[in-house]
């Protein structure tokens, strides 16, 4: 009995003895060696990173240092080009001293004459006339209103490229006729030709006038 108890002691010991040389062997330390590689990566990485280098498979785009960006020039004059701003100004000038270096028979060809215009008296012996009367420029829009006497006749003829016009039956005295420009179309003056011809076709007056709105030109016909 005392055998097999000392026995059982010395198998004990020896496990314990054989568990505790297994820990010391799996608790031994190993001291960490500094790798020379470590740091020469450090020294030879790059100091600006490559463009052409794929990060996470994804190729970055290449700047480049040469890149040509077109300049827009600021200009306080819009799209006017000058060699020198003064010379903005100075055409500017030109166009408002323009009246003074026309002459009034230039400036009415022009704007179209501010004061009525009358054409003359004309004497005749015949029973009526005919008015006719067209825009002798370019078909723009004029309007005029034709008067007799000073009363309305045409309140508003548009004025076309081709005669039209009214017969008028003569009375003794003073046949007054009025062309009072109405507007000045597109492109301005009020611009028309007009003709008087008698019954007996032959002609009695004839003129053109270049008015300004609101004003008019006369001719007065004298029945003998």
């Amino acid at each position: 009995m005392r055998l097999y108890f000392s026995f059982f002691i010395l198998f004990t010991f020896s496990l314990s003895t054989h568990a505790q040389v297994d820990v010391k062997k799996k608790s031994i330390a190993i001291p960490a060696v500094k790798s020379k590689d470590s740091v020469d990566a450090i020294l030879f990485l790059p100091s600006k990173p490559n463009s052409n280098t794929p990060i996470n498979n994804i190729n970055t785009p290449r700047v480049s240092n040469n890149l040509n960006m077109p300049q827009k020039e600021f200009s306080m004059f819009g799209g006017e080009k000058f060699g020198n701003p003064g010379e903005l100004y100075e055409n500017r000038l030109n166009k408002s001293l323009d009246p003074l270096k026309l002459s009034k028979q230039e400036l009415e060809l022009k704007n179209g004459s501010t004061t009525d215009q009358y054409f003359g008296d004309f004497k005749s012996k015949a029973k009526f006339v005919n008015v006719v009367y067209r825009d002798h420029g370019y078909v723009d829009g004029d309007i005029i209103q034709v008067l007799v006497n000073d009363d309305v006749i045409h309140a508003r003829v548009y004025l076309t490229g081709g005669f039209k016009g009214f017969k008028l039956d003569l009375q003794p005295g003073f046949n007054k006729i009025d062309f009072l420009a109405l507007n000045q179309g597109e492109s301005g003056p009020n611009t028309a030709e007009f003709k008087v011809v008698d019954d007996a076709g032959t002609l009695v007056s004839s003129n053109r006038w270049n008015l300004a709105t609101g004003v008019k030109a006369t001719i007065i016909v004298v029945k003998e």
